[in-house]
C-alpha cells in the first residue's frame, strides 16, 4: 500500500509499505478515505521527536472498513468509521475510567501509558496517511457513522482528534455559559476550542494568534482575533475584560510557541494564559509538551522545563488541566452535533490532496504559508 513514509526532518515521501492487515481477531481494517495532517504530525516532520525513519505518519483518519477480525461484534464491513487518534483497549484502569488516552495495554512500554497511529513514543502503529489501517480493539475503537458520513467526510473527520481535542481543552478550563474565554493559538486545535467554546455558551472567546489567515476565520464563527504581533495580547484581553482578566483560558500552542521575530520561547503562552485569566480561573493545556527537547534554543526547554510564572499561578488560585485529549469521552456526542448541524468543523479545511501531494501539503503547512489552514489528504483521490 502506498503510505507517507518520514525520511528524516522536513522529508517525507509516498511508497510502497506493507499492507496493512488482520493480526488479532478484535482487528478492523479500514481503506482510508480521508486522513488530515495535524499539527503534532509537525513536531515529528521537523525532526524535533524520535520518531524513526520509515514509519509512516498520520492519526486522523476516516474510512470504510473492509475487513473484521473473528472476534468483532459490531462493526460491520462497509460502514463508514472515524478513528479516535487514541489506541485503546477499553478494559484496563485508565480506559475504564474514560481516560483512554493513557491506555496501559496498547502502550508496550510498562512505564509510559497512551499509543497512537504513527506517533512518537505512542507504541509501534502504523499511521493513517495511508491506503489502509489496522485498527486494534475494533469495536471499541470505531466511531460509526451515519448515512451522510461520505459526503462529509472533512466535517466527520475532524471527529479524530482535534474537534474532541479542543473540545477537552475548554473542559479541563471548565467554560460554562456566559463565560469569557481565551485562546492561545488559533492553529486547526486552537479553532476548534474557539468552536467549542461557542458551543458551550462562552460569552466571549478571543483568540490571539499572528496569523491573517487563522485570524480570519476565528472571526468567521464569532471570535474576537487578537494579532499578538500587532498588539500585547495580555492587555488585549484586559482591555475585553473591563480589567479583571478572561474566566478561563486554552493553550493550543504548545513547545515550540515563539515570538513573531520566530525566537521560540517554550513557557511563552503558558505564562501569557497565568496574565491573562483571572484569580481562580482554569486553564485548558492541550498544546503538545515534551519530556525531552534536544533541539530546543534554551538548557531548560531542551530537558523539558519551563520557567513557569508559578508564583503568578499561585497567588491568584488558578488551576491547570493538561495532557491528550480522550477522545472517545467527547467524540459520540460531537458526532451527533455534527450530524444534527449544530458544528461544521470543515469550515478549517483549505486544501483537499490526494496522497502523493502529501510532500508539498507538509512542506507548506510546515511553514505556516497563508491559506494552507487545514490540509485533509484522501488516498482515494486521483493525483495532480
Amino acid at each position: 500500500m502506498k503510505a507517507v513514509v518520514y525520511e528524516g526532518p522536513r522529508q517525507v515521501s509516498v511508497k510502497d509499505v506493507p499492507d496493512a492487515r488482520i493480526e488479532r481477531p478484535t482487528d478492523v481494517l479500514v481503506r482510508i478515505t480521508s486522513a488530515n495532517i495535524c499539527g503534532s504530525d509537525l513536531h515529528m516532520y521537523e525532526g524535533r521527536t524520535d520518531f524513526e525513519p520509515g514509519r509512516w505518519f498520520g492519526h486522523e483518519n476516516l474510512g470504510q472498513v473492509v475487513e473484521v477480525g473473528a472476534g468483532v461484534d459490531k462493526v460491520q464491513v462497509g460502514e463508514y468509521v472515524v478513528l479516535p487518534f487514541n489506541i485503546a483497549c477499553g478494559h484496563c484502569k485508565n480506559c475504564e475510567r474514560q481516560l483512554t488516552n493513557y491506555c496501559l495495554t496498547a502502550q508496550p512500554e510498562p512505564n509510559m501509558a497512551g499509543a497512537a497511529y504513527g506517533f512518537a513514543d505512542m507504541g509501534p502503529y502504523g499511521g493513517g496517511q495511508a491506503e489502509l489501517l489496522r485498527v486494534p480493539w475494533g469495536d471499541f475503537n470505531c466511531l460509526r457513522l451515519g448515512e451522510d458520513a461520505e459526503e462529509r467526510q472533512t466535517d466527520y473527520v475532524m471527529l479524530a482528534d482535534i474537534f474532541p481535542t479542543g473540545y477537552h481543552a475548554t473542559e479541563m478550563a471548565g467554560v460554562q455559559p456566559g463565560d469569557q474565554t481565551v485562546i492561545f493559538g488559533a492553529g486547526p486545535v486552537g479553532l476548534m476550542a474557539a468552536l467549542s467554546a461557542t458551543i458551550r455558551g462562552a460569552s466571549k472567546v478571543m483568540v490571539v494568534d499572528r496569523h491573517a489567515d487563522r485570524l480570519r476565520l476565528a472571526e468567521s464563527i464569532g471570535a474576537i482575533a487578537i494579532d499578538d504581533s500587532k498588539v500585547d495580547p495580555v492587555q488585549a484581553v484586559l482591555e475585553e475584560t473591563m480589567g479583571l482578566g478572561a474566566d478561563n483560558g486554552c493553550e493550543c500552542v504548545g513547545y515550540q510557541a515563539h515570538e513573531p521575530d520566530g525566537q521560540e520561547q517554550a513557557n511563552l503562552t503558558m505564562n501569557r494564559l497565568v496574565a491573562s485569566v483571572r484569580f481562580t480561573g482554569k486553564i485548558g493545556n492541550v498544546g503538545v509538551f515534551v519530556p525531552q527537547d534536544p533541539g530546543a534554543s534554551d538548557e531548560l526547554a531542551k530537558q523539558g522545563k519551563l520557567a513557569f510564572d508559578y508564583g503568578m499561578f499561585w497567588f491568584k488560585g488558578q488551576h491547570i488541566g493538561s495532557g491528550q485529549a480522550p477522545v472517545k469521552k467527547y467524540n459520540r456526542q460531537l458526532r451527533d452535533l455534527v450530524a444534527a448541524g449544530k458544528a461544521e468543523p470543515s469550515f478549517i479545511v483549505s486544501h483537499e490532496l490526494p496522497l502523493d501531494r502529501a510532500p508539498e501539503a507538509y512542506e507548506h503547512f510546515d511553514k505556516r504559508d497563508d491559506g494552507w489552514t487545514k490540509v485533509v489528504l484522501h488516498p482515494a483521490m486521483a493525483g495532480a
